[in-house]
């Protein structure tokens, strides 16, 4: 199997706290796979408020963006950077939630939990 090697492109659409950068590396070595090297950013149908947010590592296709934040590497598919603009990930880990929290510019309404919205 062939892994293709995504474009490469200079400003990212999107932005993490330390925090999460940290959370994200520690994710890698044990998530990340030589088949799945990559972390997705993106978003797919779904969720109480219309679409919900992708965070998953995963191979990257030819028409990936590319990009290298705080060492980690990651792949965004050009049409979600529509509803990704913008956005800054943050990680809680505290005693009432321990997660990555979207903060999105452009989620015009998004559910209870925070992890779907609609754009």
């Amino acid at each position: 199997m062939t892994q293709s090697t995504p474009s490469a492109t200079t400003t990212a659409p999107i932005t993490f706290s330390e925090r999460a950068l940290a959370e994200l590396r520690k994710l890698q070595s044990t998530e990340a796979t030589a088949d799945k090297p990559y972390l997705r950013v993106g978003v797919k149908g779904g969720g109480c408020s219309g679409l919900s947010y992708v965070l998953e590592y995963d191979a990257a296709t030819p028409a990936d963006q590319h990009f290298t934040i705080g060492g980690v590497e990651i792949v965004l598919d050009p049409r979600h950077e529509l509803y990704l603009h913008g956005m800054h990930i943050e990680f809680e880990d505290g005693l009432n939630a321990r997660g990555f929290v979207f903060q999105n510019p452009n989620a015009k309404s998004t559910c209870g939990c925070g992890t779907s919205f609609s754009a």
